[in-house]
């Protein structure tokens, strides 16, 4: 992220990374057929009893919002059909001029996990099912945390969602610490004091989140009092997003450099890429999964999003001077946490994939702000793309070494590119690139020992050429390459060329 802000500092006005959205998600004990069962027979009643029972204790979820609602004097909504429930709330909210506590209360059927009664050998069982039920979606404004929604399903086991938004948990801390700031819709345009908003952003993730949701679950699950007395929500983070916003001066700072922005991701960004972002060494034998991205137009802008099997990448633009990045994180096993663990029959300090434990949320920030780091380190390259274009010309220009002569490249020559895409590969971020491997992507694979080295040969005159130029530097101490941060430009530069701008020339000479 260096990179970037240092390449736009005259346009930059300051930066915040903080979680965007956060899903929690809590179950209870008897989430399984085995504990309810359990449960059934604990409170004296058979399995045949298990609708009765089930239903009677539903209702009583259902009564306890209702009276919620009449107690507050606030709305009860039955909704029919689809709704964006948050946009409708937030309508609610403005038109009663709410600004703390309890806004309203939705009622939906939805698809949710329960269980079904079904025969068995010499008695009916319980097993898991997937079914529809009376979900039940409580809007709050609350002093902390900001605007929320607690989501319960009416049936048992009872599962509950609360999804919060970081920047509204941010802006509550800035008012109650008196931090001026400016905001439009979901995003700071300017903060007083970024360096103090940012250790408040920061320390978000080391809050009591597990007794902070249970004191919600509490509120909106009314047998936790008697029927559900002994036992507590176990919370894990469903999904989070964690952005990284770079606020401009203004909207004429960042609309060119935006477009060419979009541009740059969609040409030059490969899969590989896509999988260094997010931590990884690239595409390998063990990955079984895809990699895609996408490009797509919405109100009021664009944005680019790069998936990995289910955790992605976004950037785009909030009311036109603020460039997020945000990386979602919906499956984090795919990550890894540093926390004891057994190996070998013993208990050791290791690093092991990353569980979704609520308590995990501090990894879950430090994953992210990783990978928004990297993503705008490699976009570092467009910020002035004068400066590329015009040096690109020296590329055919050739270079005097030694009393030798060393040719240029082409950038428009289908074997220069193809040089050009097998260094820039994402697979090479992090721990470089051989000449094998090179040769590997020009060549495809030899056998035969006399082509090997005719082969080899020949890469390593290329390199020399791309060395010579500083477009690639030698990684100490090893066989290995790195491309410089001069090579990012122009090469980049280069495909961009290729790919977009000599086809649109081709075919108006063609025309």
């Amino acid at each position: 992220m260096k990179k970037f802000l240092e390449k736009h500092q005259a346009k930059i006005v300051g930066t915040l990374s903080c979680f965007d959205r956060i899903l929690f998600k809590g179950y209870l004990p008897i989430s399984w057929s085995d504990s309810m069962e359990r449960f059934i027979h604990s409170n004296g009643l058979l399995i045949k009893d298990f609708k009765r029972f089930v239903s009677d204790n539903s209702q009583r979820i259902k009564d306890h919002a209702k009276e919620m609602a009449r107690n507050t004097r606030r709305p009860f909504v039955s909704l029919t059909r689809s709704t964006r429930k948050e946009d409708a709330a937030r309508r609610i909210a403005e038109r009663d001029g709410i600004t703390e506590g309890l806004v309203c209360i939705f009622s939906a059927v939805e698809g949710c996990q329960s269980f079904k009664m079904i025969p068995g050998e010499g008695r009916p069982r319980i097993v898991n099912a997937a079914r529809k039920c009376l979900c039940l979606y409580f809007y709050f404004i609350d002093r902390t945390l900001g605007f929320m929604h607690v989501r319960m399903q009416t049936w048992f086991p009872f599962t509950i969602q609360v999804c919060l938004n970081g920047h509204d948990v941010l802006a509550c801390k800035m008012d109650r610490h008196g931090i001026g700031y400016a905001r439009a819709d979901n995003a700071f345009v300017w903060i007083e004091d970024l360096k103090r908003a940012q250790s408040i952003a920061d320390n978000l993730v080391r809050r009591n989140w597990a007794r902070i949701l249970s004191a919600f679950a509490r509120r909106v699950n009314p047998l936790m009092k008697d029927l559900l007395g002994g036992m507590d929500y176990y919370w894990i983070t469903e999904q989070s997003e964690y952005a990284t916003d770079i606020m401009f001066r203004d909207h004429a700072s960042l609309t060119d450099l935006y477009r060419k922005l979009l541009e740059h991701t969609m040409m030059c960004f490969s899969a590989g890429d896509v999988m260094t972002f997010l931590g990884k060494k690239g595409i390998h034998g063990n990955f079984k999964g895809e990699v895609i991205s996408q490009y797509k137009r919405r109100w009021p802008g664009t944005r680019v999003k790069h998936r990995m099997k289910e955790n992605w990448i976004k950037m785009y633009d909030k009311q036109g001077c603020v460039l997020r990045v945000e990386t979602v994180i919906n499956h984090p096993y795919d990550f890894k946490i540093r926390r004891m663990g057994k190996r070998g029959g013993e208990w050791v300090m290791d690093w092991y994939p990353m569980a979704k434990r609520v308590t995990n949320l501090y990894r879950y920030a430090e994953v992210s702000l990783a990978a928004n780091g990297r993503y705008l380190d490699a976009l570092s390259v467009v910020d002035d793309p004068e400066t590329p274009h015009r040096d690109i010309s020296h590329l055919a220009q050739p270079v005097h070494r030694n009393g030798r002569s060393y040719r240029g490249f082409n950038p428009i020559a289908k074997e220069d590119v193809a040089l050009f895409n097998a260094i820039m590969r994402g697979d090479y971020c992090i721990m470089g690139f051989r000449n094998k491997d090179i040769r590997a992507h020009l060549f495809g694979s030899a056998k035969l020992a006399p082509v090997i080295r005719r082969q080899s040969a020949k890469v390593s005159l290329l390199l020399k050429r791309l060395h010579l130029r500083g477009l690639i530097a030698k990684i100490p101490r090893s066989r290995r390459w790195r491309v410089s941060e001069k090579g990012h430009a122009l090469m980049s530069t280069a495909l961009k060329v290729y790919h977009r701008y000599f086809p649109e020339r081709l075919m108006q000479c063609a025309s």
